[in-house]
């Protein structure tokens, strides 16, 4: 498996992939649109030529079988609400006291903000079913991390993460019900489908501004806030363990938590080396290493057993040959295993 940017001759299977995600709630930023999915190719392509300023900056990447296989993506925007507004609810506290009467409330509100705009986000994570093994989906998510690190001036000094809210199986999320829905007289997924094409403008133009006291709320969507979808755990986990944290901002549909970590305090990135390339035997000391080619334009991101030994990585025929790399090459790497960054410490 390698992951790489994505092009355009991959626009058909990106089609079907999106097509995929719609049969559950899907991904907001991967809609099954033609017109709008072939502007992200695009987008994408100048951005890894490094011919997109951070606001458009949209660095899309596809998980690639040995056979050519497109599996997967997952993406990095490089900076968020620069060009279109990014709406957030943050979840506060307002406290109501009288002395007199002996009452005391807290009450959970909801602030619509633009507190995260200008952040790098992390988006459009998905791998098919049939291929959710092994090491391919901590390499699809994390392989962006590993490219951030080599290109730390292209993003922002945090990083953000929208996870998929709660849902049911017919796509009914009850934090919609219960306040979306008022609002926009829509499905859940109309509103979903409209933001990932880039139609926005209702947001602004619909949306409550001032504050919702989270008590008016049923009590379903209530206990929604903040909390992810079960399919979604694995994403939150594998974040988690790299330094991300749920720091009280939700998104504005179904209450999902939007986690972030500042960029240099991530694991990947701190912990990530440059080592030159060694093709070898791992041995029995190796350990699974995501590794970097170190390119852009034509990066290329494996997940594979490897040794550090005096300054290089050994690594066996296969995974150089997916890098398009010789030994001598310098590669950046970083064990996969979050747990395993420390013996990379003096």
């Amino acid at each position: 498996m390698i992951v790489r940017p994505v092009r355009s001759a991959d626009l058909p299977v990106l089609i079907e992939l999106a097509h995929s995600t719609s049969s559950g709630t899907g991904l907001t930023s991967l809609p099954p649109n033609e017109a709008r999915l072939a502007q992200r190719v695009a987008w994408a392509e100048a951005a890894f030529r490094g011919e997109a300023e951070k606001g458009d900056a949209d660095y899309l990447f596809v998980l690639e079988d040995d056979e050519g296989r497109v599996v997967g993506t997952s993406a990095i925007t490089g900076a968020v609400g620069l060009r279109e507004p990014w709406y957030n609810y943050r979840v506060g506290l307002t406290v109501s006291a009288s002395r007199e009467l002996n009452l005391y409330r807290e009450n959970p509100t909801l602030f619509l903000v633009n507190d995260l705009t200008g952040n790098t986000e992390l988006c459009s994570l998905f791998l098919l079913p049939e291929y959710r093994s092994g090491l391919n989906g901590r390499l699809l998510s994390k392989a962006r991390l590993l490219f951030i690190a080599e290109f730390r001036e292209l993003f922002a000094a945090k990083l953000i993460s929208e996870l998929r809210g709660m849902s049911d199986e017919a796509a009914r999320s009850p934090f919609w019900e219960s306040l979306g829905r008022h609002f926009f007289k829509m499905e859940f997924r109309q509103a979903d489908y409209l933001t990932g094409i880039g139609s926005k403008a209702f947001i602004a133009q619909l949306m409550p501004r001032f504050p919702l006291y989270a008590c008016f709320l049923s009590e379903e969507a209530r206990k929604a806030i903040g909390r992810v979808h079960p399919q979604s755990e694995p994403a939150l986990a594998m974040l988690a363990a790299e330094g991300f944290s749920h720091q009280g901002y939700v998104d504005i549909f179904d209450a999902g938590p939007v986690v972030e970590c500042e960029t240099a305090k991530v694991r990947a990135v701190r912990e990530s080396r440059t080592l030159v390339l060694a093709v070898g035997t791992p041995g029995d000391e190796a350990e699974p290493f995501l590794i970097h080619n170190r390119e852009c334009r034509d990066c290329r991101i494996a997940a594979a057993p490897a040794r550090m030994a005096a300054g290089t990585l050994v690594v066996d025929q296969a995974t150089a040959r997916r890098l398009r790399l010789v030994p001598g090459d310098q590669v950046r790497a970083v064990p996969v295993a979050a747990e395993s960054a420390a013996e990379l410490c003096p």
